[in-house]
């Protein structure tokens, strides 16, 4: 069995985002994007069992290293709604440095490829952010509704307001992601 090296893993997933955004899903072969990894298709077989492995892990990774940046500064001593804002505010901030991952699972979310992800898995990178609904929902800060209603009003229109495909011209001065997140805040508080 061959060793596994890091930043040959990061080079694939980076090469799957970038090939499925430019040409989708079935355009890009495994020999194009080990070409645009630098690696033989026989390296990527190490790492992934087949396209399907590779993109459905891909998706997963994006999810997870998305959910790890926006939890980065949590603070579960702080308020709810600053909780809540602070998670709105990295998601922007990480979908604004970089979209291309969030392109690809946009893409990828609309897929058959989709039945395939372990949900738990992905669940589980944002727990912090569903417990903190779940303590809004107790201390009844946040109206007590499913889990999916809250997630649609509170981080879609800061999917939607970062991605600069859907709002080009909107201006991500604080000011203007301020009253975004309060419009948010004010769908979802008691």
């Amino acid at each position: 069995m061959r060793h596994k090296d890091a930043q040959k893993q990061q080079a694939i997933i980076r090469a799957t985002i970038k090939l499925v955004n430019e040409i989708g899903f079935d355009s890009a072969s495994v020999s194009k994007i080990a070409r645009e990894a630098g690696v033989s298709p026989a390296t990527l077989y190490v790492y992934y069992e087949n396209k399907e492995d590779l993109l459905v892990s891909t998706y997963v990774h994006i999810k997870q290293t998305f959910a790890a940046a926006v939890i980065e500064d949590f603070d579960s001593s702080i308020p709810i709604r600053d909780q809540l804002k602070r998670f709105w505010n990295s998601a922007f901030q990480v979908i604004r440095k970089d979209p291309a991952p969030f392109h690809f699972s946009e893409q990828f979310a609309k897929t058959p490829y989709m039945d395939l992800v372990n949900s738990s898995e992905v669940e589980k990178s944002f727990a912090p952010i569903m417990e903190t609904m779940r303590r809004g929902i107790e201390q009844k800060i946040i109206k007590d509704v499913s889990f999916e209603i809250l997630t649609v009003f509170m981080f879609y229109p800061v999917l939607t307001l970062a991605n600069p495909k859907v709002c080009m011209h909107f201006s991500d001065q604080p000011e203007n992601v301020d009253i975004a997140f309060d419009m948010a805040w004010y769908a979802i508080r008691l």
